[in-house]
């Protein structure tokens, strides 16, 4: 959540703008934005300009409910829902998703993800990797950080990785730096007062143990004016505390380039106007409202229907200038009453994704914005006794639109019940693959040098799926 308060002015540009803005933190021990951006210089611009919304379905969703339906399984198995029909001939998909079976035709819809590290955590789908490798060097990084690595640079006006995933700056820290140092954090700012969201009991106590420092502060001058921002001494002279423990080697000059870039991203630039919603017509905000079943009873630590929101400010970061957004939508994770829940929760995440693929479609931007849909496993194929669907990482589903792919088709298929990969098993690394391939990057031939000095390949392993390209 981004707070203003003070005297509203206004720039050349015609923007009212405020005097004080409270942005989410950074994690790791609360690095700034310009520190996150004082290491992006030595970066190159990348040789395309696609941008990656990785959407996290957090707690592993149900195949069986979602995109691999099975109704001539036993009943304690099939489930409560229906399939039906899509606009790609002989697909069906659950009846909770009638709008995304509605643009079919652009969504890539795999039922064969395997090699699920289990962990009830975002991390693999954030990287390709368990959380164990090369723990020692400081473990994988994220894409986003990667991309933050190669193709991010100081001249960029919103910082290449944002991660919107818990809503917390200090939770669930998935999307990771790995071995390439806290300088390629992804900026992680608070929008718990955005969208209602209670955290697991886990996560409480994460958020607990962390302390009360949730925010980082830029505090303008009083009187401070957007022309003052263009002279350095004086904005050196206005930011608070940002010259104490420079040296004279070159170093105040290299933290005012960055203090003044964060500070015109974080104040004058897109990066702040991205995040404020208010800023959209009520014609677009209802396109992301999905309407809200009386009958639909929500679990105390899912999402409501402003969720679907969370998709409309990845795009207006996306179009804002960041790389690689990651988004979450809470709570797959039905050990009881999944079926109660999916008919909750699933709509939301349908509306979302049709409000998000038909908004970037109309606005020319869909074949430049990769989007990815996937959780850390599936769930089981039989049903428990409390009606829930346990942890199943034996095969996940995961759908991929956008960024110039090949929707409108299916890839893998799974057993009659649901429970084993039969064909065609992609594995995660399949998926990052696919994803640097749109980004230009050749994760078979590019390196990334370790705290070891050795050289580390984006992938172990992985083969873009040729069927999309």
């Amino acid at each position: 959540m981004f707070t203003f308060f003070g005297k509203p002015y206004r720039h050349c540009d015609g923007i009212s703008r405020r005097q004080f803005l409270t942005a989410g933190a950074l994690g790791l021990g609360g690095l700034t934005l310009a520190d996150l951006l004082r290491a992006e210089a030595a970066a190159g611009k990348g040789a395309t300009s696609k941008s990656i919304i990785n959407i996290h379905l957090d707690g592993g969703p149900p195949h069986l409910d979602t995109i691999d339906p099975k109704p001539d399984a036993p009943a304690e198995i099939r489930g409560d829902f229906k399939p039906i029909a899509t606009t790609v001939p002989g697909l069906w998909i659950s009846e909770l998703m009638p709008k995304v079976a509605g643009i079919a035709d652009k969504i890539a819809f795999i039922r064969s993800l395997v090699g699920s590290a289990g962990a009830h955590d975002a991390f693999q789908c954030q990287s390709g990797f368990p959380t164990s490798d090369l723990r020692s060097l400081g473990g994988r990084p994220a894409l986003g950080s990667v991309i933050a690595k190669l193709r991010g640079s100081a001249d960029d006006p919103a910082p290449p990785f944002v991660d919107l995933m818990q809503g917390r700056p200090l939770v669930r820290n998935s999307a990771r730096p790995g071995f390439l140092g806290p300088t390629f954090t992804p900026f992680r700012p608070d929008i718990s007062k955005m969208f209602a969201r209670e955290l697991e009991p886990g996560m409480k106590k994460e958020l607990a143990a962390r302390g009360n420092s949730h925010a980082i502060q830029l505090t303008l001058v009083d009187g401070l004016t957007p022309e003052r921002l263009k002279d350095r001494t004086r904005l050196r002279s206005a930011f608070d505390g940002t010259r104490r423990g420079l040296d004279a080697s070159g170093g105040m000059e290299a933290m005012d380039r960055f203090t003044q870039q964060a500070a015109s991203i974080l104040i004058s630039g897109r990066f702040a106007s991205a995040m404020d919603l208010s800023k959209e017509s009520p014609k677009v905000l209802e396109r992301y409202t999905p309407p809200v079943a009386a009958s639909a009873t929500r679990f105390y630590t899912s999402e409501d229907g402003m969720a679907a929101r969370k998709l409309l400010l990845a795009r207006r970061l996306i179009e804002a200038g960041v790389r690689c957004v990651s988004v979450s939508f809470s709570d797959f994770d039905t050990h009881s009453d999944n079926f109660g829940r999916m008919r909750q929760l699933l709509p939301i995440v349908d509306h979302a994704l049709h409000a998000l693929v038909t908004d970037l479609e109309e606005r020319g931007l869909l074949g430049e914005v990769a989007i990815v849909v996937w959780g850390e496993f599936g769930r089981t194929p039989k049903i428990n006794n409390k009606a829930g669907r346990d942890h199943w990482p034996e095969v996940s589903p995961a759908l991929l639109m956008g960024g110039g792919l090949k929707g409108g088709q299916v890839i893998g298929a799974t057993d009659r019940v649901g429970g084993r990969v039969v064909s065609r098993a992609v594995q995660f690394q399949d998926i990052f693959a696919t994803l640097y391939h749109l980004l230009g990057i050749d994760p078979s031939v590019t390196t990334l040098t370790d705290p070891n000095g050795r050289p580390q390949h984006l992938l172990e392993r992985g083969e873009p799926l040729r069927e999309l390209l």
